[in-house]
């Protein structure tokens, strides 16, 4: 037997009677709909029962009138009542094991992605300039409550680096557009609308009162429920959910773009957190403050490392560089290595410092290339480590607009070693003829006496330290950078 039950969100209540739930629009207007006219509503009514049987068919019955004298004065969604325990969110908040649950949920939810709607103005939705203009409704809307409900601080850097990021990644959203990812998805998948049932999953109350707000990248669809789950306290259920459904879809996400997309959903359930507040749900401040963080922590870890990896010939630069790419399964480029692919053919041997290949000339040419590749990745979200020795402030300085314009962490890393142990490094490299680079001796003395100062970089000493000791120092100082553990 079912228990009466009133639920009240910032749109609708909901009055759930026996084994039927019946849900009632309220006459409010918000940025993002109107229900004040009852022609509105009924539309509305019926939009969510045509969509949401896409996932629940069996749950979503059909619209009611409410009459008054004889006279239909407003409507009604009526739905088959769900059992409370197979709610996800009740499973989740019991720490239960989820992984069986989550697995058929990304299975369910890859079919439905794999038929969805496709066309040209649902995929506009995905683009670098929709998405701007949908973090600014939503900051226009948020802006009555910063400074009371929501923190003040937080939320000047959540709107830095969400317009930074979205600017920064036009390409990777129009290759994820390129590649059919974009749909006419959910919109709102939370763990409160799943339940897991014996006969399957059904998932309910997607969003049906704006087309624009459903229309989004499958990679956002399923970042709502990952962060949904991580609010719930379940950050290791969210972690294996998205493995899961990328490894059903084969859709291989950049991290940088799921932290981007939970990012905003958190921040528009924070929103909807302060909608809540302001009709005096005064329970909803907890609530808000946690998405509030949640937005600004994956807004962070959005942002992919560009770790420059510098420092004189024999100071173990490459080493350390080759350590993080394996360590990270980061992207790796190496001046050395540019610079033999990029040699003029017939130049061989040795070449002294600022002649034949390490000319101003051919070192310009390589440090375009190097900086070229590295901004085709960054732009896609994916972290890069640039091993050069970096003695030139001017190439430092095209990185860090590099980094601004892809609103990446550039973290700047300075190998140091005493020159007697990079000279015997040297040699000893150049006796083994089993390395790229050609430096000597005297092309690494030559090199220190115009090595431009670099005060920006965290000198990592390497005469003093083990290879495994160098990147454990390397890394914390990429943790440092990007304000949280990568």
């Amino acid at each position: 037997m079912y228990s009466p039950q009133v639920v009240e969100t910032h749109i609708s209540l909901l009055f759930c009677v026996g084994e039927r739930v019946y849900k009632l629009r309220k006459p409010v207007q918000f940025g993002f709909l109107d229900f004040r006219d009852p022609e509105a509503r009924r539309l509305d009514c019926e939009r969510e029962i045509a969509l949401n049987r896409r996932l629940a068919p069996d749950v979503y019955l059909g619209v009611a009138d409410i009459e008054m004298n004889g006279e239909t004065v407003d409507h009604m969604v009526v739905m088959r009542r769900m059992p409370e325990t197979a709610k996800l969110a009740a499973l989740a908040r019991t720490g239960s094991d989820l992984d069986s649950s989550l697995r058929q949920v990304a299975e369910v939810l890859v079919s439905f992605h794999a038929k969805a709607a496709r066309s040209p103005e649902i995929s506009t939705a995905a683009t670098a300039t929709a998405l701007r203009a949908g973090w600014e409704e939503n900051f226009a809307e948020t802006d009555s409550f910063v400074g009371t409900v929501l923190d003040d601080s937080i939320e000047t850097e959540i709107r830095s680096l969400a317009r930074g990021w979205t600017d920064g990644h036009a390409s990777l959203l129009n290759e994820r557009i390129a590649a059919g990812r974009v749909c006419d998805g959910h919109g709102d998948l939370q763990a409160e609308d799943i339940f897991i049932l014996d006969d399957g999953v059904r998932i309910l109350d997607c969003i049906e009162f704006s087309d624009r707000l459903r229309y989004c990248d499958v990679a956002s669809d399923v970042a709502f429920l990952a962060m949904d789950l991580e609010r719930l306290g379940r950050p290791d259920a969210a972690e294996r959910f998205l493995l899961q459904y990328r490894e059903i879809s084969g859709d291989t996400v950049p991290e940088s773009l799921t932290h981007y997309y939970c990012a905003s959903r958190a921040y528009v359930r924070a929103k909807v957190c302060c909608l809540r507040w302001a009709q005096g749900a005064d329970d909803e401040h907890a609530a808000v403050r946690l998405l509030h963080t949640l937005a600004l922590e994956h807004l962070r870890k959005a942002r992919a490392p560009l770790v420059l990896v510098g420092g004189l010939p024999g100071s173990g630069k490459s080493t350390l560089a080759a350590g993080l790419g394996t360590d990270r399964n980061w992207a790796v480029f190496r001046s050395d290595e540019i610079r033999r692919e990029t040699g003029r053919l017939g130049e061989v041997g040795p070449s002294g410092y600022r002649v034949g290949r390490y000319s101003a000339e051919a070192t310009d040419a390589v440090y375009r290339e190097l900086l070229r590749r590295a901004e085709r990745l960054l732009e896609c979200g994916e972290p890069v480590v640039l091993d050069a020795s970096w003695v030139s402030a001017f190439w430092r300085d095209q990185v860090r607009t590099i980094a601004d314009r892809t609103a990446s962490d550039l973290v700047e890393l300075c190998c140091v070693a005493a020159p007697e142990e990079a000279d015997r490094r040297l040699l000893r490299r150049l006796s083994h003829h089993g390395d790229v680079s050609e430096a000597t001796p005297e092309v690494r003395a030559a090199m220190s006496r115009s090595m431009d100062p670099w005060a920006s970089a965290v000198p990592i000493d390497t005469s003093a330290s083990s290879p495994k000791a160098a990147l454990d120092l390397a890394k914390e100082a990429i943790r440092r950078r990007g304000g949280v553990d990568r």
